[in-house]
């Protein structure tokens, strides 16, 4: 299977072709490292050098499509540049590969590589340093610090900036993203909020107009269709009011409409009394202190007026019961009503009320429970909220 060759960035190639005519330039004025006399240069021919050269202008080319493979070719390179006259140019895109094997190639060489050359640097002062004992053997060690040491570790400094700015982006990103998680979730949330106060405060109101413009459709009463519409007239009244009220929680203050004060249990007495107008015999027993927070009280007044809205429009013949009764440290709200099929006409109903008040319930950590039951006076429908009091809970 043949091995595909990394394709070498543009800019490389770019970088990779001037070094070569660079290095070009100063072979043909005939401008050399060393002096062809001296004992290093085992390689003397005025072609030498062009062969690391231009094996260093090809490791230019693949410095960043691969990096690991350049640098140890570009280090053969410059070994043999070393027995030669050697040329400026190949020393200069020697510290390039080097800076840019540390920047471009893998995390673990990006640790190694300015240790290692970091070694050589030290070892190539010390050690020539110890075995000729004159002070020109420093150099050495100073050398192979510019030449390797130096971009190495530059290439390190620029590689962990462009990591740190990575991650600083990725945490912005991902910051961003939970913002606009935590937004969908509170348009959620209130968007469901509102739908429970829309059913909540119209469906009673709708509920009784539609038994009694039944009522008054089919049975032939002037009594009893007048009184249908005299109950029809004030639940569409009340209504229209709860719907004005609705508008203003919405509208902000620059409206025209301000937000009206948010139902609470020492509404319950009109709350039954609306109820036992649309033709439902209701008790009421409520037994609670004052200063409930403001969310329990809420959620208490919703649910039972749901639960009456739909005893309006479920429940058989019989009485209606509302019992509150405070503990410590909760309120709990029992509301029961005749099981079995009923005479009058009936309303549909969607199921939302039952989920509304489970959600309001469940918002508070309360406990909600809805179902038939048996009782001594026959079979009925209860409904049993828990609700913790206190400030904690919100709506």
């Amino acid at each position: 299977m043949a091995v595909r060759l990394p394709r070498p960035h543009r800019f490389d190639v770019y970088v990779g072709l001037v070094g070569l005519l660079g290095g070009l330039l100063l072979w043909g004025i005939g401008l050399g490292v060393r002096p062809a006399g001296e004992p290093i240069v085992l390689w003397s021919g005025r072609w030498a050098l062009l062969v690391p050269l231009a094996v260093m202008a090809g490791c230019e080319v693949l410095r960043r499509a691969a990096p690991r493979t350049a640098l140890l070719t570009a280090t053969a390179a410059l070994t043999l540049d070393t027995v030669t006259q050697g040329s400026l140019v190949t020393v200069l895109m020697y510290t390039d590969v080097m800076y840019a094997a540390v920047l471009y190639g893998t995390p673990a060489s990006a640790r190694r590589i300015p240790r290692i050359t970091g070694l050589l640097s030290v070892a190539g002062a010390i050690v020539p340093f110890a075995m000729w004992r004159v002070p020109e053997a420093l150099l050495i060690g100073v050398a192979i610090g510019i030449v390797a040491f130096a971009p190495a570790s530059t290439g390190l400094i620029v590689r962990n900036h462009r990591e740190a700015a990575e991650a600083a982006r990725l945490r912005a990103e991902q910051t961003a993203l939970l913002a606009e998680m935590d937004r969908v979730q509170a348009v959620t949330a209130e968007r469901a909020r509102m739908a429970r106060e829309l059913h909540d405060m119209v469906a009673n109101h709708l509920s009784a107009i539609a038994i009694h413009s039944t009522a008054a459709l089919s049975l032939d009463d002037p009594d009893t269709t007048r009184q249908a519409l005299g109950v029809i007239r004030d639940n569409s009244v009340e209504g229209l009011a709860e719907m004005r009220r609705l508008i203003g929680i919405l509208r902000d203050d620059s409206g025209d409409t301000e937000p009206a004060p948010s139902p609470t249990l020492d509404g319950l007495g009109a709350l039954v009394d609306t109820a036992r107008a649309n033709g439902l015999g209701v008790t009421l027993a409520a037994e609670h202190g004052e200063g409930l927070p403001a969310p329990v009280e809420l959620a208490a007044y919703r649910i039972v007026q749901e639960s009456l809205t739909n005893a309006l429009k479920h429940a058989g013949p019989g009485r209606v019961t509302v019992a509150l009764r405070q503990r410590d440290g909760s309120l709990d709200i029992t509301v029961t009503s005749p099981y079995g099929d009923r005479d009058g006409p009936r309303a549909p109903g969607s199921g939302a009320g039952l989920v509304g008040m489970r959600e309001r319930a469940a918002l508070l950590d309360g406990r909600f429970e809805a179902g038939p039951e048996d009782s001594p006076g026959g079979k009925i429908w209860a409904v049993r909220v828990t609700l913790p009091i206190t400030e904690g809970g919100t709506e």
